[in-house]
């Protein structure tokens, strides 16, 4: 049989050449300080890594360094330039290491670990794709650095390179420079830099200068990151490039990101980008597996999906998974609520909850809540496992049973559990006490999946709901289905134009583990507001003493009321899996967070805006009272607190200066405020003088910097806010 042709699409095979002897002992002591977690060489090796097999890789050392072969590694190729001559001598120590079969040879160095990994990439494409003779890596920048200027004739082509001590009045406008990485096929390569050797002269950019001027096809490929030209022949120059790679850590990944990453409220990612099926699959092989080394896959799985773009696929790609890994399933149908699914868990004796939802994140958001058998969030420890090892996995790890397969062999059986999860709920609310207290409310499930359940609690109670935004819309309106202020104007305008016909406005997030209420009036009721209701009802009215349990960006006014009734209160963590903890370990009867999620001791261990919903009506069924007359009643006791929240895009370079800039100049005062003492442990919270604080946070579930503060009153927190504003822009 006659040989395949070779796929004009293949890519010549290509080796690389890093220069690492240095020019002196003090250049040489540089690539082996640390930037981040690796060394200046490591890091410059890790983006040739990603773009050459370390079989071609072959780094020219000066004779007798030990301490780049420690720091690299036993699987590249190292040789010894025996005399400092120049670069193009180095790289001709090399030539003999070259592997037969590479047909492009990349050159570049080992002090430049600044380099983009898409840059060598770019370069290495556009040097096959032109079939060019020499392509080199420029970049365009506007700081004199001494590096030579690129310049082209009419028609683009590089027609030289100007030292930086060469250029004339007329050139020195050129801001393309030659950042010194080069590909060229390795016999090309070595013949110029043979030609220049005989006449005495070892530099590379001579040779570059050699395959300009003989009319060879000379390309570029242009870097358009300044950061990548860094220099690091200093300490200062080093601490610019260690922000360099730290705030690229926190650079959003796009198109080629693959990785899961948990983070308060689960994994969430961009569909299509970092939420893709594949991943999806990944992940639930990895809690597969760790169901099967626990000894608990034959409890099984209940697996549910809210309503966003891709949950019902994503669900049953989820139960493939499960049922390949013979753990049986409870698929849920239709769409449900996140409480759900945590009642769920505990409710079926499952191993698991498995919910695929991206909660209030914008519309092009999806993600994976996974719940213990008791309900509960796990702990990083848990959720580093379940991504390290899914991120680990390649795609023939994953084991899969097609779905109509597994339902015929009964390892994935479609049964729904909202009535179960209704009936739960209303054993602990006294739907009886709602019942002739003529209760007239709107709800707003935000396109969620509330109006179901709550649509049948309230039903139950005999309260008089009407819900709006109730519809299936994977597009939730077109904004992200939070219920805080700013998003419940449908709702507030309902309420305010009946003019006291409603009792009550009700709303929950999109998959209805948040909630927000608006009063009578029409006016928001915040969530630090609500959880102080809730607390003095379930202690002084229902009996159930204990304390209450709040993250740290949640209002202090509750340690107030806690401590008025002669309970214990507990700061915690953002990510309500703390919160939870927290309530085991001080008892306590309720656990809230200000954006919206609250759980009572004896309920979920998850919050639950479904079940808020219900107790609101029976709180206000109980009391007789609307919602303005208890919080007057509340603020009697607590005094007032004003609280404001603010949030900006959380740009890398922020990650970086936001922290170091606390670090380098420690707070004494915000303003004339004078500064008590400054928490660490969620971000940075700054406290002040009688439950004043400042809270600086960034978002485990979106690329954003959040702003809280709580002050005595409404222009004191303006002001809070405002410096912490500038702070952050500064």
């Amino acid at each position: 049989m006659a040989k395949d042709a070779e796929s004009p699409f293949a890519k010549p095979v290509t080796a690389a050449v890093v220069l690492a002897a240095g020019a002196d002992d003090a250049s040489r002591g540089l690539l082996s300080e640390s930037l981040g977690d690796s060394t200046v060489a490591e890091l410059a090796l890790k983006n040739v890594r990603a773009v050459v097999p370390a079989s071609h890789i072959v780094v020219v050392t000066a004779p007798g360094d030990a301490a780049i072969r420690e720091h690299l590694g036993t699987d590249l190729t190292y040789v010894e330039q025996t005399e400092p001559l120049g670069t193009g001598d180095a790289v001709l120590a090399a030539r003999s290491a070259i592997p037969a079969d590479a047909a492009a040879l990349l050159v570049t160095y080992a002090d430049t670990p600044l380099l983009r990994t898409d840059s060598l990439r770019g370069l290495l494409n556009r040097h096959h794709l032109l079939g060019a003779d020499f392509s080199l890596l420029s970049a365009v920048v506007d700081q004199p650095l001494p590096y030579g200027r690129i310049e082209r004739g009419d028609h683009d082509q590089v027609t030289s390179i100007v030292e930086p001590e060469d250029l004339t009045t007329a050139e020195a406008d050129l801001h393309e420079i030659n950042v010194g990485s080069y590909v060229a096929a390795p016999e090309r390569l070595f013949a110029q830099i043979d030609a220049l050797a005989a006449k005495g002269e070892h530099r590379l950019t001579e040779v570059a200068r050699q395959f300009i001027q003989d009319g060879s096809t000379v390309v570029t490929y242009r870097s358009l990151d300044p950061d990548e030209v860094q220099g690091i022949n200093t300490p200062e120059e080093l601490q610019q490039a260690a922000d360099i790679v730290l705030k690229r850590l926190f650079m959003p990944k796009k198109d080629t990101d693959t990785t899961i990453k948990f983070g308060t409220g689960g994994w969430r990612a961009v569909i299509g980008e970092g939420y893709t099926l594949g991943n999806l699959r990944r992940l639930c092989q990895a809690v597969a597996n760790e169901a099967t080394r626990q000894g608990i896959a034959s409890k099984g799985v209940v697996i549910g999906g809210d309503r966003r773009f891709l949950s019902r696929e994503s669900a049953e790609a989820a139960a493939e998974v499960f049922a390949g890994n013979n753990i049986p399933v409870i698929l849920l149908p239709d769409d449900v609520p996140t409480p759900l699914v945590t009642f769920a868990a505990p409710h079926t004796n499952a191993a698991y909850g498995v919910i695929i939802t991206s909660s209030h994140n914008p519309p092009e958001w999806n993600g994976v809540k996974v719940f213990r058998a008791d309900g509960s969030l796990p702990l990083d420890e848990e959720t580093d496992r379940y991504q390290d090892e899914a991120n680990a996995m390649s795609v023939d790890d994953v084991i899969s049973l097609d779905l109509p397969l597994a339902r015929k062999a009964g390892m994935v059986v479609d049964k729904p559990l909202t009535e179960p999860y209704i009936d739960a709920i209303e054993k602990i609310i006294d739907v009886e006490a709602v019942r002739g207290s003529d209760l007239r409310v709107v709800v707003d499930p935000m396109y969620g999946t509330s109006q179901l359940t709550l649509g049948t609690i309230l039903s139950d109670m005999r309260v008089r709901a009407e819900f709006i935004h109730d519809a299936h819309n994977p597009l939730f309106g077109g904004v992200a289905p939070a219920p805080d202020l700013q998003r419940l104007s449908s709702l507030i305008g309902i309420i305010k134009k009946a003019d006291g016909e409603y009792d009550l406005g009700m709303a929950t997030d999109g998959d209805s583990d948040r909630i927000g209420i608006v009063d009578e009036t029409g006016e928001y009721i915040s969530t630090n507001d609500l959880l102080l209701l809730l607390y003095w009802y379930l202690h002084e009215v229902r009996g159930e003493k204990g304390g209450v349990v709040r993250n740290l960006a949640t209002t202090h006014l509750l340690d107030r009321l806690a401590a008025h009734f002669g309970e214990e209160s507990r700061e915690c963590r953002v990510g309500f899996k703390h919160v939870t903890a927290g309530m085991d370990e001080i008892d306590a009867v309720l656990g809230g967070e200000s954006s919206g999620g609250l759980t009572v001791r004896g309920w979920i261990l998850g919050k639950d805006g479904i079940f808020a919903c219900a107790l609101v009506a029976e709180m206000l069924a109980q009391t007789g009272k609307r919602i303005s007359e208890l919080r007057a009643m509340i603020y009697e006791i607590t005094g007032r607190l004003y609280t404001e929240e603010a949030g900006v895009p959380a740009t890398p370079e922020m990650r970086v200066a936001v922290p170091r800039r606390l670090e380098a100049d420690p707070l004494t005062h915000i303003g004339p405020y004078p500064v008590k003492s400054i928490s660490h442990l969620d971000g940075t919270k700054i406290l002040l003088e009688n439950d004043n604080w400042a809270l600086l946070r960034f978002s485990g579930t979106e690329p954003i910097l959040r702003m809280f503060v709580e002050a005595d009153s409404p222009e004191k927190a303006t002001e809070l806010m405002d410096w912490l504003k500038s702070f952050v822009t500064a």
